[in-house]
């Protein structure tokens, strides 16, 4: 069973926002993740602004992961700029990233513009930028993109100028993006994670209490399906709430990769985070998720 907490940053203790990528080159997993600056001291909210893309890798099918730095060239303007909760994904031989993205390092979480950023890479090190997409908004974050109807993209993003509600945009190359609307309307949340299994489509989404499930059929209409990892755990560092998570799917398996503030129960203002693992499973239609279970990977 890979050990808990699955990872924690070196260099900041803010590892957040997971998203996991099979790296062809190398033959490794990655994770590639929000590195907030957990153990900086500094006014207000500086401390989850200007941060870097964090990567940690595994040799092992997941079971331990090793820090490897963070993702080097995606400044496209001048100055010390935040880089938050990367989408990545490959196509065509190509490695496609969409991630949220604020000039400069602001102290507060409101007044500035929010945008998600298009980046391609051939080896998942060297990036390109691409463009900022036109979406619904400026106050867009938490890309997700996934395959419906074909050969049509939709992507899935937090828009914070619409009541922090999850839209979407469609897309038939992943560089031009047209915008869709809203999907989920019913309270604010963030972080949408989309994935087929089972013959169906599956969103997670972060309500700040634990992970609401949906489903459908196309990956259009959605219903409720109910939630997970909103009771707390028992293993080190799982013990709370789990967060904006990122969904592996291989054949009959599924793994769900989360983060955790460890110590916000005893903290409200602890700043620490975890990155975990768990195996999900069906049970009599509800997607489930026993987050003490042992488990071994098959990614």
């Amino acid at each position: 069973m890979p050990k808990a907490p699955l990872f924690r940053d070196p260099i900041y203790d803010g590892a957040a926002d997971p998203a996991l990528i099979w790296n062809r080159e190398a033959e490794e997993w990655w994770i590639v993740y929000t590195n907030r600056r957990a153990s900086l001291e500094g006014p207000g909210v500086a401390w989850v602004h200007g941060t870097d893309l964090g990567i940690a890798s595994s040799r092992d099918q997941g079971e331990t992961w090793t820090y490897r730095g963070i993702l080097q060239g995606l400044e496209f303007e001048e100055g010390r700029n935040t880089f938050w909760a990367p989408e990545i994904l490959w196509h065509d031989g190509v490695y496609h990233m969409y991630v949220s993205y604020i000039q400069g390092v602001p102290v507060q979480w409101e007044g500035h513009k929010r945008q998600i950023i298009h980046y391609t890479s051939n080896d998942l090190w060297n990036w390109t930028f691409q463009s900022i997409l036109r979406l619904s908004s400026e106050y867009v974050i938490d890309a997700c993109v996934h395959q419906i109807l074909g050969n049509k993209w939709r992507m899935w993003y937090k828009d914070e100028a619409a009541g922090s509600f999850t839209y979407a945009a469609d897309s038939d190359n992943l560089y031009h993006w047209q915008p869709a609307g809203p999907v989920l309307t019913h309270q604010p949340h963030e972080g949408a994670n989309v994935f087929y299994w089972n013959d169906t489509y599956w969103m997670v989404i972060d309500e700040w209490s634990g992970l609401a499930v949906y489903q459908s059929a196309e990956g259009q209409a959605w219903h409720r399906n109910g939630k997970i990892l909103h009771e707390p755990g028992t293993r080190d560092d799982d013990q709370t709430i789990g967060l904006h998570a990122d969904v592996h799917v291989n054949g009959k398996h599924a793994y769900i990769f989360y983060f955790t503030h460890p110590d916000r129960d005893q903290n409200p203002q602890s700043r620490r985070s975890s990155l975990q693992a768990a195996k999900l499973e069906l049970e009599n239609g509800k997607l489930i998720c026993s987050r003490n279970a042992s488990f071994s990977f098959n990614l």
